[in-house]
């Protein structure tokens, strides 16, 4: 893919249509960028796994965890304690680790290519708060879940299923009304023909909406994006404000004497994102709520579950062999926050990676589907130019090697939706 890259510098006859040379050429350095980028933290996070697993690395983190959890008056018998400690570490370490990475992708390649939003304290105040948030969240489910897998018999691993399935549900359904709104503003979008066309075109399909959001995705990307949320009939959409032509605070100049919150977003006026008109945004929808109409997201969340149940059911039958604690330096216990990470982490890897790709074909069908569902509701010309206007505001390069594509993209290349939708007969 980086030779794709490097030597694809002119725009193929088949894309002049739809294509600029300027746009094509910036979405070919802003690959290559990220693609190199991707590399070198790729092979970053294999030498330091590495590295702690030929350290000992592991074990010195329960360890040291057993110690600050015993200066704290908690014993080894307070095993979920260090679990927990043995667990905040761990994600500090993480986070620690992973910073100049985030700040080099943040404020050198989306910086160079005209997408950050973000100034460095607005960066770091929001990287501790996605800390904090994280942990008063994981630390209180694995506490449970660990107790459960304690407390559970024989059969823990039916228990420890359905409880990940509750808590997955409740994040899901929580998460933009509560997680969210921690981050980004969002607020209704306001009555006008958008909203009232948004509406009838839900109407229409038996969508029970109850609420459309507009993020204020531009204070941290000029990435934009869309997606629905929630359970039965209680149904939400949320539009970033970058995919808004009328609503992109890009596409705006700042008003003489604005100061407020956006004191800590940077205004990139020179780097304006076109962002979609009405009737595009509109097939945009009619895409995603395509996935809804078709049982996708419902498909998504079997398949997720069935996978969730097959790996605890494994993980109840390896958590017995001694061996595989040991092979990580634990020869004198098994603690079960270990044998986790081990039989998920590192058992399961390989399993992980055949699933992935199994998940990746199966979500460029859905793809496919959803833009013909989108075609059936006489939004094809919209989709076909909000497809091409989206690519070129998020600098997609529309050349791939097919090797690369069939493994990594979980949606089908931009010139295969584009003829799919031109197609007088969909498959």
């Amino acid at each position: 893919q980086r030779r794709v890259y490097r030597t694809t510098t002119h725009v193929p006859q088949e894309l002049g249509q739809i294509m600029d040379s300027e746009t094509f050429e910036k979405s070919r350095l802003y690959q290559l960028d990220k693609s190199t980028f991707s590399f070198w933290s790729g092979l970053y996070s294999e030498i330091e796994g590495t590295m702690i697993l030929l350290c000992g690395g592991i074990p010195f983190l329960w360890n040291l965890s057993g110690q600050i959890s015993g200066r704290a008056g908690f014993g080894p018998e307070y095993e979920i304690v260090q679990s927990l400690v043995f667990l905040l570490l761990a994600t500090l370490f993480s986070a620690v680790t992973g910073l100049p990475w985030s700040l080099y992708n943040t404020f050198v390649i989306e910086e160079k290519h005209g997408f950050n939003q973000q100034t460095l304290g607005f960066f770091f105040k929001d990287a501790i708060k996605k800390f904090v948030v994280t942990q008063c969240i994981l630390l209180p489910v694995t506490s449970l879940l660990l107790y459960i897998i304690k407390i559970g018999g024989d059969y823990f691993f039916i228990y420890a299923w359905l409880f990940t399935l509750v808590v997955s549900l409740v994040l899901v359904t929580i998460y933009a009304d509560y997680i969210a709104p921690l981050f980004d503003k969002f607020i209704p979008l306001p009555e006008g023909e958008l909203k009232q066309q948004i509406e009838i075109m839900a109407k229409s399909i038996d969508f029970p909406l109850t609420k459309v959001y507009v993020v204020e995705g531009s204070k941290r990307s000029s990435h934009s994006n869309a997606y629905f949320y929630g359970f039965f009939k209680n149904k939400r959409i949320v539009l970033f404000d970058t995919l808004l032509e009328d609503y992109s605070a890009l596409n705006k100049e700042p008003a003489e004497g604005e100061d407020s919150e956006n004191e800590e977003t940077k205004s990139k006026t020179k780097n304006k994102k076109q962002g979609c008109k009405n009737e595009e945004v509109l097939a945009v929808l009619g895409h995603e709520l395509g996935h809804w109409k078709l049982g996708h997201t419902v498909k998504n969340i079997i398949i997720s579950q069935m996978n969730s149940f097959l790996c605890f059911f494994l993980f109840a039958v390896l958590i017995g062999r001694r061996e595989l604690f040991a092979a990580f330096g634990f020869y004198d216990t098994q603690p079960t926050l270990i044998g986790l990470m081990i039989i998920f982490q590192f058992i399961f890897s390989p399993y992980n990676e055949v699933l992935s790709f199994c998940l990746t074909v199966l979500s460029r069908q859905f793809e496919f589907q959803a833009d013909a569902f989108a075609k059936e509701l006489g939004k094809a010309k919209d989709l076909y130019s909000a497809l091409i206007k989206l690519n070129k505001d998020n600098l997609g390069f529309p050349v791939s090697d097919w090797i690369f594509s069939m493994w990594h993209y979980s949606h089908p290349p931009l010139l295969e939706r584009l003829q799919a939708l031109k197609d007088k007969k969909q498959q």
